[in-house]
């Protein structure tokens, strides 16, 4: 029923975005010129794309240019709107369908070597057939384009400047953080995949185990992953000095955001992070519509100042910028680091025995929806913590804070587990719960363990996914933990409990981080 369910969320969303992109298609003929070519690939595959020039581009300038993958399962004209505006402003633009997808030849490579072979081909190809300047050249995307820009840069050293929306930086740390299979997420991909695209024999594989949890493969799909992750790459990233500007949303339930901001710290040359509220891909939704955008007006400052020489501040400005999911504004910070500077903590004291199996109603939301609701409505996920069955779900509250707690960055359990199995999975949810005892989700993480030898305890650190939430005067934080959550895959067998205890030689607390006042 998950996988179904996420078949026709895929469906939806894509059928969607390109209807909504259609008008944008059409109307892109008055002043920058706009061409759909085909553009050989790695081994000779056609990749479908459209270049869009400045007005009046006759050969005898050179511009600037910016190449734009296709994020998962969008057709070329995903970033049109945007295209037109960039080149308005004096770029050459070159978007294509990344292989495997829609028109495109090939198999799904998932940002494989002949995906970042394709990268260069295009930009080769954008040298040779457009006013481009060789010395001049950006990358950029949302979702699968934003890894693969990271990627091609880390290969490609004429690559300067690159624009990572909602992207991944560690594939590993993303789908399957604390060691659990993000289920929605998977299966969501996994289902636009087929719908619009053509999976090839290893991506068709590597879904079959990761969905069917087989721990045998398990080292050979973490090595699959850690190939396709920037991270991997970071010392040629480091060595080539492209200057990189990483965006998400504190609710991406695909990319989340630690993995984006443990890359940014490892950088060394230019570089700017930016978190906003949202799910995945939702920050900068309304930029592929040529609405006004912040994340979009900040991709084309960055290429502005990087590609062109703009004096435009954004070099001198904080490199961190959070948006806290709230109605107040942009926050600036030096470095990540200075985010999580001030951590308070609240002792977890009583232990708590859980039997496993049973989804006790606190969870983390659904992919593509809940996060979405946050964004425009702040309606998080909520759940009645005095209501939650205590058989089921662990629960440790804080005082009732005074003044209002500004929660920022990412926040960590330290707790003592004992299994009655040797594998076992739960998930930990922290809560802004008023004065009725509603919760509203803050963050949320999974931890899954396996070989451990039952009766037998053991210390577990998990790091919550980052976030900005303003904890109201008069509330209190509560930690919950549960043995099921429609978003990931659980590994507790039949029968299982947990024990989660604070010993007096190692107590259990949750860390929060709070911005300093």
């Amino acid at each position: 029923m998950r996988t179904a369910l996420a078949f026709a969320v895929s469906a939806a969303l894509v059928a969607g975005t390109a209807l909504g992109l259609a008008p944008a298609a059409q109307a892109a003929g008055t002043d920058a010129s706009l061409r759909f070519v085909d553009i050989a690939g790695e081994g000779g595959t056609v990749l479908k794309a459209n270049v869009v020039t400045p007005a009046g581009a006759d050969g005898s300038a050179r511009y600037p240019v910016i190449v734009l993958p296709t994020s998962w399962a969008m057709p070329q004209i995903e970033y049109l709107a945007q295209a037109r505006k960039l080149a308005d402003s004096g770029y050459v633009v070159v978007s294509y369908n990344s292989r495997g997808f829609w028109q495109s030849g090939g198999e799904i490579e998932t940002a494989g070597p002949k995906d970042i072979a394709d990268a260069s081909l295009v930009i080769d190809w954008a040298l040779a057939n457009t006013p481009a300047d060789p010395a001049k050249v950006g990358m950029a995307g949302v979702s699968y384009g934003a890894g693969i820009s990271l990627l091609a840069a880390a290969h490609d050293k004429r690559i300067k400047a690159v624009a990572a929306l909602s992207g991944w930086a560690d594939l590993i740390d993303s789908i399957y953080s604390g060691r659990t299979q993000h289920l929605q997420a998977a299966a969501l991909l996994g289902g636009a995949g087929y719908l619009t695209g053509r999976p090839g024999p290893e991506l068709r594989q590597i879904l079959n185990d990761f969905l069917s949890s087989n721990l045998d493969k398990e080292d050979e799909m973490i090595a699959w992953g850690r190939a396709r992750s920037a991270a991997t790459h970071l010392d040629a990233l480091n060595a080539n000095r492209p200057a990189i500007m990483l965006g998400n949303a504190w609710g991406d339930t695909i990319f989340p955001p630690n993995q984006f901001a443990s890359f940014y710290e490892k950088l060394s040359g230019p570089k700017r992070l930016e978190f906003r509220p949202g799910d995945h891909a939702t920050a900068e939704a309304t930029g592929l519509l040529g609405l006004p955008n912040d994340t979009w007006t900040n991709a084309h400052r960055w290429f502005d100042h990087y590609l062109k020489g703009a004096d435009n501040g954004v070099d001198r400005e904080q490199p961190v910028q959070l948006k806290p999911r709230s109605d107040a504004g942009y926050e600036g910070y030096a470095d990540w680091k200075s985010v999580n500077a001030n951590q308070r903590k609240f002792a977890l004291r009583d232990s708590e025995h859980l039997w496993a199996n049973v989804d006790s109603g606190a969870n983390g939301g659904v992919t593509m929806l809940s996060n979405l609701l946050d964004q425009f409505f702040q309606a998080p996920p909520v759940a009645s913590i005095p209501l939650l069955p205590r058989a089921f779900a662990g629960v440790w509250q804080s005082e009732r804070y005074a003044t209002e707690q500004r929660v920022r960055g990412t926040a960590r359990l330290h707790t003592t587990v004992t299994p009655t199995a040797e594998s076992g999975t739960f998930v930990a949810y922290l809560y802004d719960v008023g004065p009725l005892g509603v919760g509203k989700l803050v963050t949320n993480a999974p931890y899954t363990f396996h070989d451990r030898t039952p009766g037998k305890a053991f210390a577990v650190d998990l790091d919550l996914f980052s976030t900005a939430y303003d904890v109201p005067a008069g509330h209190r934080l509560a930690l919950v933990v549960d043995t099921v959550d429609p978003l990931y895959i659980e590994h507790n067998p039949t029968g299982a409990q947990l024990t989660f205890s604070s010993p007096t030689a190692d107590p259990s607390y949750v860390s929060v981080p709070l911005r300093a006042e």
